[in-house]
């Protein structure tokens, strides 16, 4: 244990937070094995990939959740050991509350929430009407409060297990802890085999409209464009297919097709959301806030004489171009509103990024946070992404809402943690797969502007897509 029973009741007499921590070697355990033999339900896990094609320093499985919030608008529900209890609040500002101890680790996630902000979480934020049809069901937003996670630290080749302590709840005694961190090694050692992918049956994707509908969308998108109401809009297409296989197999398929900065598998009871996206929406830490806008998108040669090729030639491209500084503008006014005067700072753009099936324009944004200003207040003003909206957002989505028929559930919103501090990472809900009663469903989009033509817009959404639809089956 990290510290000794006299220090933890030291600490819990004058009042801290803090976490608890055993250490034993992980060498011999990946996240993938621990994951599958853990009995728990409601568990989330947490992966990434760096730039460089390595294993991030950190991966992260929460478990046994206390408490689940979710709902729609400004009506919550919480579920925790106590019984359900509704709230008439924002979403974000129960989060706050619930998200602003005094605590302090290494560790990129200290416990907090972990979850997803659906894309029509929008309406809670801008005077935006309600989607025509709700075919998914799922809430808007869903976040799971985990004081109880394992941290893989692949650079030491060590799992911790973690449990975050806060002094105004109810703790374990020390000695409850290190019989709870005992059973949890013995859960995960003495059955280390990896199970096998179970590959299932082909799924047979199709999707929510007819290729000649997405294309009238993209013609009456051009016209508001022409009429000055935006300069660039994000339409979108949902695909679904029944699957057979385990919802984990999914996941597993695709991380190792589409390692991306961002995998996740979150477990719900009635459905899983898993996703590999290369894109953050924001991460704060330490109160430095950052955006990573990707717009700008050719699909992969079959060398990388080819793909130079694809990238000299993506750059090059006016329409990706205007379309890519036009996104990072708007990141950049994003990020502006809730950072100190003259912090904010484009530290990239047109940076060509490699992805399995595609490639990507990428540029990265950030600034100083004001200060006395909660993280999700950062994320308030970047949410949704332009890149899935468009400019100027508010228009942009507006039109989505009159152009596309369907409610776009946890595509285009955004999939990560809140930790007890307050810092937050959180990823786009792109290349991202709900899987709901043996459905499976896969969204994508593209960025309309006033020289796109209808049939390439279909086509990237098709090949956006693709990238996840091959590897699930």
């Amino acid at each position: 244990m990290n510290i000794s029973k006299d220090e933890f009741n030291t600490l819990l007499k004058n009042k801290k937070n803090f976490i608890i921590t055993n250490a034993i070697n992980g060498d011999e355990l990946t996240p993938i094995g621990v994951f599958q033999n853990l009995t728990s339900k409601n568990k989330a896990l947490l992966e990434s990939i760096g730039k460089d094609g390595n294993k991030s320093r950190y991966s992260i499985i929460a478990i046994t959740p206390y408490k689940k919030v979710y709902g729609e608008k400004d009506i919550i529900n919480i579920v925790d050991e106590k019984g359900s209890e509704t709230l008439n609040i924002d979403p974000l500002e129960y989060l706050k509350i619930e998200t602003n101890k005094d605590i302090k680790s290494d560790f990129p996630f200290l416990g907090g929430a972990i979850g997803y902000f659906g894309y029509d979480m929008k309406k809670n934020y801008e005077n935006i009407a309600d989607a025509k049809r709700d075919t998914l069901n799922v809430p808007d937003f869903y976040m799971m409060f985990y004081k109880n996670y394992i941290i893989f630290d692949h650079l030491m080749d060590t799992v911790y297990f973690a449990k975050t302590i806060l002094a105004d709840e109810d703790n374990p005694l020390y000695e409850e802890i290190e019989k709870e961190f005992s059973s949890l090694e013995k859960e995960i050692t003495t059955n280390r085999d990896i199970k096998s992918i179970d590959q299932g049956e082909k799924i047979e994707f199709n999707s929510n409209m007819e290729k000649s509908q997405f294309e009238k969308m993209v013609t009456t998108a051009k016209e508001y464009i022409k009429n000055g109401d935006i300069f660039q809009v994000v339409l979108s297409q949902r695909f679904s297919g029944k699957f057979t296989s385990d919802e984990f197999s999914i996941y597993r398929k695709l991380r190792r097709a589409n390692p991306s900065s961002y995998m996740f598998y979150i477990e719900y009871d009635e459905f899983k959301v898993l996703g590999s996206s290369p894109e953050s929406l924001i991460s704060v830490k330490d109160g430095i806030i950052k955006t990573n806008p990707i717009a700008g998108t050719r699909k992969r040669g079959n060398n990388d004489l080819e793909d130079e090729k694809i990238i000299e030639g993506l750059l090059n491209d006016e329409k990706e171009v205007a379309e890519h500084l036009m996104l990072v503008d708007l990141g950049r006014n994003d990020v502006g509103r809730v950072s100190e005067i003259g912090s904010v700072k484009v530290e990239s753009m047109l940076n060509p990024q490699k992805y399995s099936r595609v490639i990507h324009l990428t540029a990265m944004v950030s600034g100083k946070i004001k200060k006395d200003i909660h993280p999700l207040e950062g994320f308030k003003s970047v949410f949704p992404a332009g890149t899935l909206s468009g400019a100027p957002k508010i228009r942009a989505m507006e039109i989505i809402n009159e152009l596309e028929e369907d409610k776009r559930g946890v595509y285009g919103g955004a999939v990560g943690y809140i930790s007890f501090n307050g810092d937050i990472d959180f990823a786009i809900a792109i290349r991202t797969a709900l899987l709901k009663d043996s459905i499976a469903y896969v969204q994508a989009g593209a960025g309309v502007v006033y020289d796109s033509i209808e049939e390439n817009e279909y086509f990237e959404t098709y090949n956006k897509a693709l990238g996840v639809m091959e590897v699930m089956g």
